[in-house]
């Protein structure tokens, strides 16, 4: 566990993480193997586009099993109807979404590769949800501005962020405008392998993540909090 060597750190902070630090559990493959052995089944299709996925160079980039049965959970809470997805890959996140909104519910996808999201299409109509996902491809931030033109202010129940990290504080913005009072804004990524906690880490997207994270912190628009869910994940709710 790594241990916030920041100057900042009041002496509570300090003690909290001594103490209760030691809840965590270590997550090597047996105690992940017996996670996901506990899980609800997932949907065959989005089994089968995992599996496809988990064959490309970068498929460290798709939403875990535990994460796609948590963000359909949420959407089930919150009774969400539409999400805006900020980066959509091979269409993973975008199918255990779909798969747990409504019948008119919508996805608003929103990806620079049109290679890597044609992976999950086929996946997306053979699990009937296509007509659900509506993928466009562009610099997300131009489809933002177009949404909030277009009357899509407080439109969205979820913003589901998870693409370049420079970026995500643009996004976090936008996300706010875009979402309704009451729903959620999710951004993956933030503990980035712990590396946010080590001062020597200061490459750019690390920087960025952490600077985020200081800011979503004292954010009073939002409910918010910093889970240690794969990579980190941040739950905010608009206020």
């Amino acid at each position: 566990m790594l241990i916030p060597r920041s100057k900042n750190a009041t002496s509570d902070q300090r003690h909290d993480v001594q103490t209760l630090g030691q809840k965590f559990v270590s997550v090597d493959d047996k105690v992940y193997a017996y996670l996901l052995s506990n899980q609800p089944p997932e949907h065959p299709e989005l089994q089968a586009l995992r599996r496809q996925t988990s064959g490309l160079p970068n498929s460290h980039m798709q939403m875990t099993p535990e994460q796609g049965h948590l963000f359909a959970l949420l959407v089930r809470l919150i009774e969400a109807r539409r999400m805006l997805e900020i980066g959509t890959f091979t269409g993973v996140s975008a199918l255990a979404v779909a798969l747990a909104l409504p019948v008119d519910g919508q996805i608003i996808a929103c990806d620079v590769s049109e290679e890597w999201t044609s992976i999950g299409r086929k996946y997306w109509e053979r699990a009937g949800v296509a007509a659900k996902i509506d993928l466009r491809i562009g610099p997300a931030l131009e489809t933002l501005d177009r949404l909030e033109d277009d009357g899509w202010l407080g439109g969205f129940d979820l913003s589901y962020i998870d693409a370049d990290k420079e970026g995500y504080d643009d996004y976090y913005e936008s996300s706010l405008r875009l979402v309704r009072p009451g729903g959620l804004i999710i951004l993956d990524n933030m503990l980035r392998r712990g590396r946010v906690a080590d001062p020597d880490e200061n490459d750019s997207n690390t920087v960025a993540t952490r600077e985020l994270n200081a800011k979503i912190a004292q954010d009073e628009r939002v409910d918010r909090v910093l889970l240690p869910i794969a990579t980190g994940m941040t739950l905010a709710r608009r206020r």
